[in-house]
């Protein structure tokens, strides 16, 4: 199915803080492409409009709702001896029943399907011939990838839109907090206060659709993950706190149209593209990658959401308008540039949960802990090294901060062996982001 990093931050009962996974910084506001279609369908693959389109039979007229996709499968193979290869990795089934329907009025089936006799040493009246249709047929093939790259096409565009919109209000399942605008924000809101965490929010897609059916099953007390149904509210909560069930089942193919992986290459399922190792590649000279152009990250200063296109500019704005100097304390504390990696972190992660970075008081929301920065001049003022020379700060805050990447080395190279113990790099063993994702 899917999924890799998402938010955030979160506090145990004894009030310290424990990373969970890093946040990421909303996407900027684009303005919405002239001529974009109303329909809120407009952009959806078939295989997520509910069951709009209808399924053809290749050879009557029997027509089904596409709902009922094994009933057809089922009628193809009794009344008319047929079998469709791999029918779930079809990425518009409906579609591709009209494109072979219209193709067997052409031509006999036996131009483009391979043939298997039953009995095939017995007496011919016993003898029964069934059809295989599969994409070794290289029409079939055709055809397959080109309703996959459609499919592909749609779920980006949407995504894009999601992306776009403004318009989106909802409130929490889980609290009665309401959220507007910006739909990752509700995502990061229920992984952080409530340890629920559905994926990266740039990885989801439909993501209305994903909340309704998520919203649907918590409101006919059904677990998220193992879907035992429950007698109220408060056993069911119970129940997903002590079986630490507050996820979603990655076994669960309903949820696979969420995520944008399940829609990137034909054939393959999200498993077997997390199974990949671009290691055993070949490595071909011949590639031309002189067209590639990857996408700017903007760095974005520590206090406010301002964002400009190099650090020097985030610097520069951080000292005049919030009165940090990140540069005069890197040389005045002579920070390695791993220790300046953990302050950044660390900052970041307070100002997040609106606290000062420098006397660790809480405030309502980021204007109050800017306008304390501001009056008490705690924005150059740091908390002794133990609270954030800490090895968890590491760990970036924003999977996305640029300003990490941006950050200069120590005049002096520390060499590994001359490096003290605290500000050595740990090494963490790969995982797969998947068995994080829920």
């Amino acid at each position: 199915m899917w999924r890799s990093k998402m938010a955030a931050s979160d506090r145990s009962a004894d009030g310290v803080d424990h990373i969970l996974e890093p946040l990421c910084f909303p996407e900027q506001p684009n303005p919405p492409h002239p001529g974009d279609p109303g329909d809120p369908d407009s952009h959806r693959p078939s295989s997520c409009r509910g069951g709009a389109e209808t399924l053809s039979c290749l050879f009557c007229p029997e027509t089904l709702p596409a709902t009922q996709e094994d009933v057809l499968l089922k009628h193809l193979l009794l009344q008319h001896n047929l079998v469709i290869a791999d029918v779930k990795l079809v990425a518009d089934l409906p579609k591709y029943l009209l494109y072979w329907k219209g193709r067997f009025l052409e031509q006999p089936i036996t131009d483009f399907c391979s043939e298997i006799k039953t009995n095939s040493t017995g007496p011919v009246e016993k003898q029964e011939r069934y059809f295989l249709l599969c994409d070794v047929l290289p029409e079939d093939r055709a055809l397959r990838e080109k309703l996959q790259q459609k499919r592909l096409e749609e779920a980006l565009e949407q995504q894009q839109k999601e992306r776009d919109d403004r318009g989106f209000r909802r409130v929490c399942m889980f609290c009665n907090d309401e959220f507007a605008g910006n739909r990752a924000d509700l995502l990061n809101h229920m992984a952080r206060e409530h340890a629920f965490s559905v994926g990266l929010p740039d990885n989801i897609v439909y993501c209305d659709e994903l909340l309704d059916t998520l919203q649907s099953k918590v409101d006919n007390l059904q677990c998220l993950y193992c879907e035992k149904t429950f007698k109220d509210k408060m056993t069911l909560k119970d129940h997903m706190r002590k079986k630490a069930h507050r996820r979603i089942n990655p076994s669960n193919r309903q949820y696979d149209r969420f995520y944008i992986i399940n829609y990137l290459e034909l054939g393959k399922t999200w498993e077997e593209v997390q199974r990949e190792d671009d290691r055993e590649l070949p490595d071909d000279k011949d590639d031309d990658w002189s067209e590639w152009r990857a996408r700017p990250v903007a760095a974005v200063c520590l206090f406010c959401d301002l964002r400009r296109d190099t650090a020097d500019d985030i610097y520069a704005h951080m000292k005049k308008v919030h009165d940090f100097d990140l540069q005069h304390l890197r040389a005045e504390l002579n920070l390695s540039f791993y220790q300046q990696v953990k302050l950044v972190n660390f900052i970041r992660r307070q100002i997040h949960q609106n606290r000062c970075h420098a006397c660790r008081d809480q405030f309502r929301c980021r204007g109050d802990v800017l306008t304390h920065l501001r009056e008490r001049r705690h924005a150059t003022t740091l908390p002794p090294a133990a609270a954030w020379n800490q090895p968890q700060y590491y760990f970036p805050t924003y999977e996305n901060d640029a300003l990490l990447c941006a950050l200069p080395d120590s005049d002096s190279e520390e060499s590994d062996a001359g490096r003290s113990a605290g500000d050595r790099v740990p090494v963490v063993g790969e995982q797969n982001p998947l068995e994080n994702a829920t």
